[in-house]
């Protein structure tokens, strides 16, 4: 089990509004949150179509997930996937679960789009030369794309005020 306060989290922080993301919330309710990833230290760009499913909640392990959080958490990643199939024009959706680095529940849903060398499906998809990456402004794009997606199938979801104050 992690000693990480949720105060020093970096999850529990983007949910606090401290830490930019481009693209922004994505889509939430009172259990997760939807978020393309974000740029890292003196990156430029980043692999387009690469999102989170966290849980709201500082949950550090898979195990520590109640039924409700890991239904939720189970359902929007397979809508995440769904989403990056019919917006982004990718042929395949990878899911995967590591914690290492930061440990709050994150999934990460990622699109391999067509053209990826073999040697590159998987968990090295976004190591690709030639895979679709973009700065912040591209990852603005990507993201309504995903939310409009979402909103259009699912419903507008909570903001994120409307999830700090329940």
């Amino acid at each position: 089990m992690s000693n990480l306060t949720t105060l020093e989290c970096l999850v529990c922080r983007k949910h606090r509004g401290e830490v930019t993301v481009p693209g922004g919330l994505i889509f939430a309710n009172d259990l997760i949150s939807i978020y393309h990833a974000q740029l890292w230290g003196e990156e430029k760009d980043h692999y387009l179509g690469h999102f989170f499913v966290e849980s709201n909640r500082h949950v550090p392990q898979l195990a520590d997930l109640t039924e409700p959080e890991a239904q939720a958490i189970g359902l929007w990643t397979s809508r995440v996937a769904k989403a990056l199939l019919q917006t982004e024009g990718v042929e395949h959706v990878y899911s995967f679960y590591i914690g290492d680095g930061v440990p709050h529940v994150h999934v990460h849903v990622i699109g391999r789009y067509p053209g990826a060398p073999r040697e590159y499906w998987g968990p090295k998809v976004d190591d690709w030369p030639g895979a679709p990456r973009g700065g912040a402004a591209e990852i603005a794009e990507v993201a309504d794309r995903l939310r409009a997606y979402l909103r259009e199938q699912h419903g507008p979801g909570a903001s994120r005020s409307e999830i700090l104050s329940s």
